[in-house]
């Protein structure tokens, strides 16, 4: 048995393993509806890893438009707002570090 709340038109909200506030019922955990709810359940976790490694590839992308509009004099760094300016900042210290630190590892031999 898990324990589970519902929603005003009956459907799973909740799963619990142990009776908790403001659960509904217990139901089987061979329970169709458990097991709908579960599959449900992974493929919207599934789908928003997708979206969370999209929007970690796009933040490269717009860090590349920003240079490529700075490049070409289509907008001024200073133009961004300073926020915006200092996370770039950080990112670019930090990706050169980071290419810092390989260039170390392939001259060491790894």
């Amino acid at each position: 048995m898990v324990y589970v709340q519902r929603d005003a038109q009956g459907k799973l909200l909740r799963v619990e393993p142990a009776p908790f506030d403001g659960m509904s019922e217990p139901i089987s955990v061979e329970s169709e509806e458990l097991h709908n709810w579960l599959k449900v359940k992974e493929e919207v976790k599934a789908r928003l890893e997708s979206l969370h490694s999209s929007d970690l590839e796009l933040v490269r992308v717009l860090e590349d438009v920003v240079n490529v509009l700075v490049d070409r004099g289509v907008i001024q760094y200073t133009d961004l707002p300073e926020a915006a300016r200092t996370k770039l900042d950080q990112r670019a210290v930090a990706r050169a570090d980071i290419e810092g630190l390989t260039s170390l590892l392939k001259d060491s031999g790894e």
